[in-house]
């Protein structure tokens, strides 16, 4: 048995398993942790918890610490950041007529 936090990194997004490092978390929490695509801020949705060796892809990676207000206040700007940019693209499309869905 392992103990791991349930980070996501988008509102409905898959839930990855990390390693708490001994520290306990809380549902809704926000964390730094280390992925595949660098350094990430994610929200804990599943506090710390026991679960079967078998149900983890290895090697589990750590969580790094909680996230600042400062972080979380970039993880936000950042958000929004891209939904302007997404409704700017959505108006080019309409403004060239491309055929794009």
């Amino acid at each position: 048995m392992a103990e791991v936090v349930g980070i996501r990194f988008k509102d409905n997004g898959k839930v990855y398993y990390f390693d708490p490092d001994s520290k306990t978390y809380s549902k809704g929490e926000r964390v730094i942790v280390e992925t595949v695509r660098g350094i990430e801020c994610g929200e804990t949705v599943t506090p710390n918890h026991k679960i079967n060796d078998e149900e983890i892809v290895h090697p589990l990676k750590k969580v790094i610490r909680s996230a600042t207000k400062e972080e979380i206040k970039t993880v936000e700007n950042n958000r929004k950041k891209e939904k302007d940019a997404f409704s700017f693209c959505e108006e080019k499309v309409v403004q060239l007529g491309l055929d794009m869905k």
